[in-house]
């Protein structure tokens, strides 16, 4: 099997209907991944097959937990997961990638400009001196434990923002240490095609 059948089979068990030039972009940023791997360190996968299951697919698990977002805010970016391949297909939802390894942020922008993704934003920092946006979602794959997550980013949410955190196992520990002041949602069990591994989602929102 391909990269493209690969992915067109991932995206038909996810119930995800894409267009061809969205597929071909993915493509190209998995192509892009593999490329600069080595110079910038973005993922431990060295194969293209690998990094559609572990990380395309993975990520597009996110897409039903930000349907009626406008902004979305991906906070230890790294590579681009999961805020590229999200905003591949949505490319309605302004989307801002954060991570404070500049090395990272620098394959970010040459990403984001060679697959022509105008609804993105590359930022270089810490989440912490992040002051100067406000969005619906802040989500990040494997950042930090959730108390420390609701911590870093809680004055990143606007007035109904909420966080959606993947994770992989089940976090029994982590959800004991959520602060009070924040309502978990739900933590839903996700199925990632060609993945044999446990991934969970996690949404949440400061109470009222």
């Amino acid at each position: 099997m391909n990269n493209k059948q690969q992915l067109q089979e991932g995206l038909q068990a996810l119930g995800l209907t894409l267009t061809t030039p969205q597929q071909l972009l993915l493509l190209e940023y998995v192509a892009l991944l593999t490329k600069w791997n080595s110079t910038y360190n973005l993922t431990a996968l060295r194969d293209e097959a690998s990094i559609i299951s572990h990380h395309i697919l993975d990520s597009l698990t996110l897409l039903p937990f930000v349907q009626d977002a406008k902004t979305l805010m991906d906070v230890g970016s790294g590579g681009g997961m999961p805020g590229i391949p999200t905003a591949i297909c949505r490319p309605d939802l302004q989307i801002t990638l954060l991570d404070s390894n500049t090395k990272k942020t620098s394959f970010l922008q040459q990403a984001v400009i060679e697959l022509g993704l105008n609804n993105v934003t590359v930022a270089a920092g810490r989440v912490e001196a992040m002051h100067d946006k406000k969005v619906d979602v802040v989500t990040s794959r494997a950042f930090a434990e959730l108390a420390d997550f609701i911590s870093l980013t809680k004055h990143l949410l606007n007035e109904n923002g909420y966080w959606a955190a993947m994770k992989g196992v089940y976090p029994y520990e982590e959800l004991e240490h959520v602060p009070a002041s924040v309502e978990v949602v739900k933590v839903e069990k996700l199925h990632v095609p060609m993945l044999n591994a446990e991934r969970h989602m996690v949404v949440m929102k400061p109470k009222k």
